[in-house]
């Protein structure tokens, strides 16, 4: 198939790789032209120095930052030309974190144009990504649509997840974000409050490991990444923080009271205020070590 790529970065790189090597006509774009091309010349492919080139493909993806960024790259920059360059039967496919709510508007107006939006988010960070065994949710309308887009997605993920209407694939990546960052937390708190009673921490998660307070974070993060200090998960805690900010927000716009959701909100955010959005994850526990006022001990 023909297939334009967009927003070659940690995750993008390694993600339009597969495409290319999976024997698709491949083109790719990035604000960084330079990065591009390298791309291009590493993977025989064609680097498209406008919009509009990108959009003469089947399918489109895009893989940036935030939804407010899909958006303006669709619809907004440089007087809307990439909407406007779409065909009918076109299909995009918005692989980003983004807000589902947003994610349905974007569609209804691409609808307009006879294009079909996909959301497609994934789980597995860069290190899966490196090595095509992403899971991917998928939401949308068009069933055939998603049908035509599988032999793409399948080349960057090994578990492929269709999880109903459009936006849904947003939600779920969101929630499951939010679930890793609460148990992230958790465990952080934890080994904070046993630190200082004394505990030794790499023994706390030895212990946690064989109990039930074992989770994702306790497994796969805690010795390698924070005791060890390797911090390189290769996920920024900018991203965490607004994924998560994605879940509560959801769980407002549908009228639950959700106060954990809440809660890990603001956890996060002040994490990346401190800390700085770029650092990564892993390192969010160190935005969290702060003490006590003396009159609330």
């Amino acid at each position: 198939m023909r297939v334009g790529f967009i927003g070659i970065g940690n995750m993008g790189w390694p993600m339009a790789g597969h495409i290319a090597r999976a024997g698709h006509t491949l083109s790719v774009y990035d604000l960084d032209v330079e990065k591009s091309a390298r791309f291009a010349r590493e993977h025989a492919c064609r680097a498209a120095s406008q919009l509009e080139e990108v959009a003469e493909n089947e399918i489109t993806i895009t893989m940036l930052p935030t939804g407010q960024i899909v958006r303006s790259v669709i619809l907004e920059q440089e007087d809307g030309v990439f909407a406007k360059s779409l065909r009918p039967g076109t299909i995009v496919v918005d692989m980003s974190s983004s807000e589902p709510i947003g994610t349905r508007e974007l569609g209804k107006a691409l609808e307009r144009a006879g294009v079909v939006l996909i959301d497609a988010p994934v789980s597995g960070a860069v290190p899966r990504a490196k090595t095509g065994t992403l899971a991917i949710m998928i939401g949308g309308n068009d069933k055939a649509a998603i049908e035509r887009t599988k032999p793409v997605l399948l080349a960057m993920g090994k578990q492929l997840f269709e999880t109903g209407p459009l936006g849904t694939g947003h939600a779920m990546k969101a929630l499951n974000n939010y679930i890793a960052a609460a148990g992230y937390t958790a465990v952080a708190e934890a080994l904070l409050i046993g630190e200082r009673f004394g505990l030794d921490q790499e023994k706390m998660v030895d212990i946690l490991n064989a109990s039930t307070g074992r989770n994702f974070t306790t497994e796969f993060m805690v010795k390698e990444h924070v005791l060890g200090g390797k911090f390189s998960t290769g996920f920024a805690l900018g991203l965490m923080a607004k994924d998560v900010r994605i879940a509560a927000d959801l769980g407002e716009a549908v009228g639950l009271d959700a106060p954990v959701s809440r809660l890990i909100r603001e956890r996060w955010a002040a994490a990346r205020d401190r800390l700085g959005a770029a650092r990564d994850t892993s390192e969010a526990i160190l935005g969290w070590r702060e003490d006590l006022p003396e009159g609330k001990r």
